[in-house]
């Protein structure tokens, strides 16, 4: 790989995941907040159904638009390119909508071109990397890097006045202006606008050629055999109610930041991209954590990590204590899902394994949303607050006992069947 490859790909990540990341942690914030502070005043199963809805369609199409789709007969960089230039038109377009209807359909419909994207950018890269193992995580990370950038940037230039540095992250501060959650809906026009820009980078990223070779429909067939598997079958049963609450997480620590700990819509971003910053940290321990406790263990670690950050959300009054907190998500995300994912390709027969983790994630991306919004939409019916638009503290409460019992459910009935000797 040489060195103008390296970065042309480690710019598309950046684009890629800077597009996500510049609207997601605030949009829950701008479509909950009353309509006389600048937002749309939806309730939060509402929230609830737009992000589940939209984010649980999109995961189960997005593997057959990618691998079933594209990859036989397009090149990849140019379809990458019509995709997110549809998507940013849809995002703008979504922006100046103030109906429910309008905004669950819409983000729907973005998800559907959105998600795609995800494996196909994957898919560009692992097609121009010769280590993959070795060079991907190095590409990757700027993904992770254009989250907290573009969490950072919005509110920097859009929300503040009078900025100034500070000692501690994000390392400005400033006066807020009027009118600021008001101003978040203009995330998403910054995202499509970032999202057109980024369909005319894709026409400079190296030539993909599409794969006559690409994932057959029998494989997708024989992954889902291996739910006759134990651990797979354990592992899956676990994954769903921690993707339900993974999905919570996005869908209202936005609102309970502002609502209950009084932060202003400029310092929800990034607050949250602690978690991110978190995430990569760990992620470079988990291959050393795998080896020192194995599958079972580093699972179940991640499970209580869910628990313990909504536990903190649920008790803790100390807003300091609570931000600080979103640095759990590292062990949230790499101890649970990234730790499942490793193990799913351990568990599935070469040939599969593609498909496996394709299967896998659907399951997780596809039906975990849709039941977070169902789920997020019985709980704001039963967890009613007179001030709130739900009873966040009783929302955490629920959703840690959750993390809980996973941990539970996993540290009892999971064993690794990768194993020489079950852990």
């Amino acid at each position: 790989m040489t060195r103008s490859v390296y970065w042309r790909l480690s710019a598309m990540m950046l684009l890629q995941y800077g597009v996500w990341g510049v609207w997601l942690p605030v949009l829950s914030r701008y479509l909950q907040a009353p309509v006389g502070d600048g937002g749309l005043g939806f309730s939060a199963g509402q929230v609830g159904w737009i992000a589940g809805l939209g984010g649980s369609i999109g995961a189960v199409t997005a593997p057959f638009v990618a691998g079933q789709f594209a990859d036989r007969y397009f090149a990849t960089e140019r379809f990458l390119a019509a995709l997110l230039l549809a998507g940013g038109a849809v995002k703008i377009v979504t922006a100046y909508q103030t109906t429910y209807a309008g905004w669950l359909w819409l983000s729907v419909l973005y998800s559907l071109l959105y998600m795609p994207t995800l494996a196909l950018s994957n898919s560009l890269a692992f097609a121009h990397l010769d280590d993959r193992n070795r060079q991907f995580p190095m590409v990757r990370v700027w993904g992770t890097i254009g989250w907290i950038v573009a969490s950072w940037l919005f509110p920097l230039f859009w929300l503040l006045s009078d900025v100034r540095l500070q000692a501690l992250p994000p390392f400005y501060g400033g006066v807020e202006v009027e009118g600021a959650i008001g101003r978040l809906v203009d995330a998403l026009i910054v995202s499509g606008v970032v999202s057109i820009l980024y369909a005319g980078f894709c026409l400079l990223l190296p030539h993909t050629p599409p794969k006559k070779d690409a994932v057959e429909s029998l494989a997708f067939r024989k992954a889902f055999r291996l739910l006759r598997r134990r651990s797979f079958l354990v592992l899956v049963l676990a994954s769903l109610p921690i993707a339900v609450i993974h999905q919570i997480y996005f869908m209202q620590t936005g609102p309970f930041f502002g609502d209950v700990l009084g932060l202003g819509a400029s310092q929800i971003g990034p607050a949250m991209t602690i978690g991110q910053f978190a995430e990569i940290a760990v992620m470079l321990l988990t291959g050393w954590l795998l080896a020192r406790l194995g599958f079972r263990w580093v699972i179940v670690l991640g499970a209580l990590a869910y628990f313990a950050r909504y536990l903190i959300f649920a008790t803790v009054e100390s807003v300091p204590v609570v931000i600080a907190s979103q640095a759990i998500h590292g062990l949230c995300y790499a101890c649970f899902f990234a730790a499942a994912f490793i193990y799913v390709d351990r568990i599935a027969p070469p040939d599969i394994r593609h498909s496996a983790q394709t299967v896998f994630g659907i399951i997780i991306l596809g039906i975990g949303p849709v039941l977070s919004g169902w789920f997020l939409d019985l709980l704001s019916g039963s967890l009613q607050h007179p001030t709130w638009p739900i009873d966040y503290r009783q929302l955490w409460l629920v959703v840690s006992l959750i993390g809980l019992g996973t941990a539970i459910f996993v540290a009892v009935l999971f064993r690794d069947e990768t194993a020489e000797e079950p852990g």
